[in-house]
């Protein structure tokens, strides 16, 4: 689930109005129609589906199958689900946007999509975007001399495009220069005049002509999480002057036509379709004075940007975009068109690094719910006349509560609260009367939120109370390692059941994972299902892009169980490739300790203290556990 509060709040309004549950509310609840894209949806058994193709053309899937497959197979969760052909399909999608858009305008250049390595390194990904179905992968983009060394195979291989991009050292020059010797088609995107003169150095040395590539500064700025990235203060790119001094330099050693692509970036995830517009008219007027400066410039290269809507609400919240993927790609094509139609130059291959958009939804996390808290539960008070102020005043404002005062209510069980807290501390209170207060406190908590529920009351003062009365689910994952960017810039991504979606949920709760770190939560209230004696499974989709090697080991929480799943052309699904989770013994290896060397000075230090068959006993199971997961093994 996401922070749309209005989805939270329908589901309040809901409960208790007679309305008999079905999966279309399950549906709107969740806004699976919102941000699912076509790939996401609910069957008729009340279960989560995906489709490998937008709009399930080929059939869906149901993830609680895939689920139960991999816990008959011995696997525990968390587990990574992977879908290579939804990856490819996002591909496929993105090029015949862009096709359809081209055609339409009447402009007279074509699009080549070109991966961004960043976005997800992982070697299933790049392997299934050139896989034999896949098509339109120009090239890839790398930042760093370790992409450098994945994507040179590659192009071996396929003969795409590389895109160098990021700081440079000389060797990194060097290599990237020396593919071209291979008949590699190699662009060094140049971000200042010394980068340009040192590959004009060392192409000169190999006796090669270098693909030079210009990345500029815009002043049109970005939108969200990311405008940084943009402007005079970012951290890439030729401003103006560098630019002009770059051109004098080619033109003065007769190599203008080195200059083959010219390139921009404003930031990733942009939410406003106005900035994208602002950004590609500003880049194409540059783009139209170089050319008619001599510059033979055949890539127009957008960067990336072309934002993904994971909470649904198509708006320009840092987690969402107001915008279609077909209105980018014709927003990108005709303000391109438009300039350069006025400046009377060529039409450019236009390139685009839209990794996030075909990254994003090939990649679901399913996590088990094992416990849940609900502390401060309601509990009748008896109160008399001897009880201390504090506590009558308090039990007064829980008795008069109405639905037309309990906001006034609430805000005044606050003030007692913090009194109560005070009076206990100088001494006033003693410990049962504090607990008889906090339990009245919560009482008048509850009863507010319920009417503010029935009230449809959605201001800021009953959203952080609904996040006070709400639960806890225990969840079996680490949001640090499996989605980093929902702790680090509080990234959205939605949450869901994959079953027992034509029941009503009932519970509101917040999702707490299994770190020893209060940051391990996801800070929303969600709908959920009271827990029973079945296992109870969430999953976290759309988390294909950038998750991957963000991750981090925190409290030594691993890679988890992943399955790269397919389907067959009769509609039926198999499981092509299981990755097995991080043992105990491959993350103590992270962090230099070795696991011979520990049991060796283990055993050496309890036989000091304990008769030698108990240490043996508690040597073996402490070896066993080195190779289990090193996340809980409940089903």
């Amino acid at each position: 689930m996401f922070l749309n509060t209005s989805f939270v709040l329908y589901n309040c309004s809901l409960r208790g109005s007679g309305i008999l549950w079905s999966v279309e509310n399950s549906v709107e609840l969740y806004g699976v129609s919102c941000w699912g894209e076509g790939y996401f949806g609910i069957s008729d058994k009340g279960n989560l589906t995906i489709a490998v193709e937008r709009g399930g053309g080929s059939g869906r899937i149901e993830i609680v199958d895939l689920v139960e497959e991999l816990n008959n197979l011995g696997l525990t969760p968390p587990f990574l689900l992977r879908f290579p052909q939804l990856l490819r399909d996002r591909l496929r999608y993105l090029c015949g946007v862009f096709e359809d858009s081209l055609k339409e305008s009447g402009y007279n250049g074509v699009y080549r999509f070109v991966f961004p390595l960043k976005v997800n390194q992982r070697r299933c990904v790049i392997d299934s975007l050139f896989s034999a179905d896949a098509s339109g992968v120009f090239g890839l983009e790398v930042g760093s001399r370790s992409e450098l060394l994945i994507a040179i195979p590659y192009q071996a291989r396929y003969g795409v495009s590389l895109v160098c991009d990021g700081y440079k050292d000389d060797e990194y020059l060097l290599l990237a220069l020396k593919t071209t010797e291979l008949n590699g088609d190699t662009i060094i995107i140049a971000s200042s005049v010394d980068e340009v003169k040192r590959t004009i150095n060392i192409a000169k040395k190999l006796g090669i002509t270098p693909q030079i590539g210009i990345r500029i500064k815009l002043d049109s700025k970005g939108c969200g999480r990311w405008t940084s990235a943009s402007g005079d203060g970012t951290k890439f790119g030729l401003n103006t002057t560098e630019l002009l001094e770059v051109i004098k330099i080619l033109q003065e050693k007769r190599m203008l036509s080195y200059v083959r692509m010219l390139h921009f970036h404003i930031g990733s995830q942009i939410t406003a379709i106005s900035q994208i517009k602002k950004a590609v008219k500003e880049a194409a007027r540059i783009y139209a004075k170089l050319c008619t400066m001599g510059l033979e410039i055949i890539y127009f290269n957008i960067g990336g940007g072309l934002a993904v809507d994971y909470d649904g609400t198509k708006t320009t919240s840092q987690s969402s975009t107001n915008y279609t993927l077909r209105e980018y790609a014709n927003t990108v094509v005709q303000t391109l068109k438009t300039v350069c139609d006025e400046e009377r130059v060529v039409h450019p291959t236009i390139i685009s690094e839209s990794g996030r958009a075909i990254t994003a939804h090939h990649a679901t996390l399913i996590v088990n719910v094992f416990d849940a808290k609900k502390e401060n539960a309601h509990r009748e008070v008896s109160v008399s006349g001897n009880d201390p102020r504090v506590i009558r005043k308090l039990h007064d404002c829980y008795a008069r509560m109405n639905p037309s005062s309990y906001e006034k209510c609430y805000i005044t069980s606050l003030a007692l609260r913090e009194e109560l807290s005070s009076l206990f501390n100088e001494g006033f209170l003693k410990l049962e009367e504090r607990s008889k207060g906090e339990e009245l406190f919560w009482n008048i908590l509850q009863n507010a939120a319920r009417l503010a529920a029935r009230d449809n009351n959605r201001s800021g003062e009953m959203l952080e109370l609904n996040k006070k009365v709400s639960g806890i689910y225990l969840t079996n994952f680490s949001i640090f390692q499996s989605i980093p960017d929902s702790w680090a810039i509080d990234q959205v991504f939605p949450i869901l059941p994959i079953h027992r979606l034509n029941e009503e949920p009932t519970s509101s709760c917040r999702i707490v994972d299994i770190t020893c770190d209060s940051d391990g939560e996801i800070d929303r209230t969600l709908k959920l299902h009271r827990l029973n004696q079945t296992p109870y499974y969430l999953a976290i989709p759309m988390i294909g892009a950038y998750q991957d090697t963000l991750g981090n080991y925190h409290d030594l929480l691993g890679k988890v169980n992943e399955a790269h799943i397919t389907q067959k052309r009769d509609g039926n699904w198999e499981i092509e490739q299981i990755l097995h989770a991080d043992s105990i013994k491959d993350v103590l290896n992270i962090t230099n300790y070795d696991n011979s060397k520990i049991i060796k000075t283990l055993r050496e230090s309890l036989k000091k203290r304990a008769e030698k068959g108990e240490v043996e006993d508690f040597i073996e199971l402490y070896r066993k556990i080195f190779e289990k997961q090193t996340y809980l093994e409940i089903p």
